[in-house]
This record gives C-alpha cells, sequence and structure tokens, in this order.
C-alpha cells in the first residue's frame, strides 16, 4: 500500500520537478530594450528609422516577438517605425501569476503604450492571440485608433485538439496532464513539423521558449483565459465605429480556419480581407514577404 501512494506522490509531482527544472528568462540578455510595467518586465524593440509613421505588432500564443521581425523588417525598409514585444510569460518578459484574460494583456499593452508616449493614432497589428488583444484593445479605445491589421486572429472561430480542451476545461488534473506533457508535445511538434521561416533563428527561439519558467503555465491560462472568448461584440464595434480593420489569413491554416473569414465579415462588413496563398498559421514568419507586400499596399492606401 505504501508503495502505491509513494508511486502516486511521485507521478503527481511530475510538472512541478519539470517546472523546477526550468530557468527564468533573463532580461538581460535580452535584445532591444525591458522596462518595469506595473504587472512585471515588458521586453520590446524598436524595428525602423528614428522617425516614421508607428505600427506596433502583438504576437500569438507562444512564439515571441522575434515571430514579427521579418515583417518588422520590411516594414522599416519603407520607412515605418515598428514596436514588436513580448507578452507576459513569453520571450524575454516577466511571467507573472494569475489570470491571462482580456484585462491582463490590455493592461500590459496600455502600459507599454504609455511608457513609450503612444496616445493616439494608433495602427495595431496582432497576430493570433495578438489579434484578440489588439481587437479588444481598439475595442475598447476607439479613439486612439487609427486602424487594426489582423492576421490569423482568434476570438472568432478556432479549432482545438481534445487535449488542449480538456487542459482548458478540467480544472487540476488538467493542470496536471499539460505541466507533465505540454513542453514534450509541443517540442516533439516542432521537431517534426517545423514550419519553413523567413526569420533566421526563430525555430531555435521556439524550441527555447518551451523550457522557460512560466511559459507552459502562461500558456494555459490564455487558453482559459483571452482564448476561451468569443470577439463578436468586440467586432461589431468597431464597425459601428467605424474603426478600419483589415485581416490576413493563411489559406491553408488549421488552427484558424478560412471559414473564419466568413464569419468575421458577418460581425463586420466593412472589414477589408486578404488571403495568403499556400500559408498555415504561421504567416507572419513563414510568409513575412507576402504579409509585408499586402500591409505596405493596406498602409500606403490610408496613411
Amino acid at each position: 500500500m505504501i508503495w502505491f501512494v509513494l508511486v502516486l506522490l511521485a507521478v503527481a509531482i511530475i510538472p512541478f520537478v519539470f517546472e523546477a527544472a526550468r530557468k527564468p528568462a533573463d532580461p538581460a540578455k535580452a535584445p532591444g530594450d525591458t522596462v518595469q510595467l506595473s504587472q512585471g518586465i515588458t521586453h520590446y524593440q524598436w524595428i525602423g528609422p528614428v522617425r516614421g509613421p508607428v505600427v506596433v505588432c502583438i504576437h500569438g500564443l507562444t512564439t515571441p516577438s522575434p515571430a514579427w521581425h521579418g515583417v518588422a523588417a520590411g516594414l522599416g525598409q519603407l520607412g515605418y517605425r515598428v514596436l514588436v514585444y513580448d507578452l507576459y510569460g513569453r520571450g524575454f518578459s516577466s511571467a507573472p501569476t494569475g489570470a491571462q484574460d482580456r484585462a491582463f494583456f490590455l493592461k500590459q499593452l496600455g502600459d507599454l503604450l504609455d511608457d513609450q508616449g503612444l496616445r493616439d493614432d494608433l495602427t495595431l497589428v496582432g497576430y493570433s492571440m495578438g489579434g484578440a488583444i489588439a481587437t479588444a484593445f481598439a475595442a475598447e479605445n476607439p479613439d486612439r485608433m487609427k486602424r487594426v491589421i489582423l492576421v490569423a486572429p482568434t476570438g472568432i472561430v478556432m479549432t482545438e485538439s481534445t487535449f488542449t480542451r480538456f487542459c482548458r476545461n478540467v480544472p487540476l488534473l488538467g493542470d496536471w496532464l499539460h505541466g507533465a506533457t505540454a513542453e514534450w508535445r509541443a517540442r516533439t511538434a516542432l521537431m517534426i513539423s517545423a514550419e519553413d521561416s523567413e526569420v533566421p533563428g526563430l525555430h531555435a527561439v521556439q524550441l527555447d521558449q518551451l523550457n522557460k519558467k512560466g511559459f507552459q503555465r502562461a500558456v494555459l491560462l490564455s487558453r482559459r483565459g483571452i482564448l476561451s472568448e468569443s470577439q463578436e461584440a468586440e467586432h461589431r464595434k468597431l464597425g459601428h465605429d467605424g474603426i478600419p480593420v483589415i485581416a490576413l489569413w493563411g489559406d491553408q491554416d488549421q488552427v484558424i480556419p478560412l471559414r473564419a473569414l466568413g464569419q468575421l465579415t458577418q460581425w463586420n462588413r466593412a472589414v477589408r480581407q486578404e488571403t495568403v496563398k499556400g500559408a498555415a498559421h504561421g504567416l507572419p514568419y513563414t510568409h513575412a514577404t507576402a504579409v509585408t507586400e499586402i500591409l505596405r499596399d493596406v498602409l500606403r492606401e490610408r496613411d
């Protein structure tokens, strides 16, 4: 009996052992800059010229700000100043505990914009979960917005595996299963089916991210938080407020399927939609050149 109890205890502590072995992000090693905001340290970089129109890019659930480096470099060559940053729990930013809902991410974005003196005339570009953050911020702050550009955004239609659905919906056991197996599952998927990237070194960044302290917890908290929220009301409000919205989709995306395009049109008839041929969910870095070309045309039309 005692051996059975000991085995159960050993199994139960597996996620805690894994997390204890992980190293926290070291902001001192971060390229660019860091700033202490109300919820923790945020790592950010300015890419492009010292002067020019500002574009703020928000990354998705797992791949930190380097996901935008290809697009940001292209926009920089066109004269735009591009601000990229790491969401909490990713990259070189802090990994605070607590819910990762819309209020959590909007607080980080709002704090960073205030710190950088960006008050209005904002162009937000959000990818995947970053699209949900950009949408929510724009809906709450229409007077500060110039436009919103969404790249395969969540909050509309998203496919979910049985594993992620179970971990998201089942307290305690879902936490244990995620903590014990999520890193292995993600690392295996990256090694087997790594998408070609136009951003040098990004695959190494993605693999390294998996072993950062607080990252796996952040992913689960986000799935239970902002990724579980529908943004129908926010998209309808953007249409009502007349905020220009441009949406880009990958026609091979299995995470945010192309039927999300039709759903978004029902919510906001004024949205402009573009499709990147041959692109799956990683289109900001697998098809950075194509995304940049679309953004170039969109930004020039409205600037």
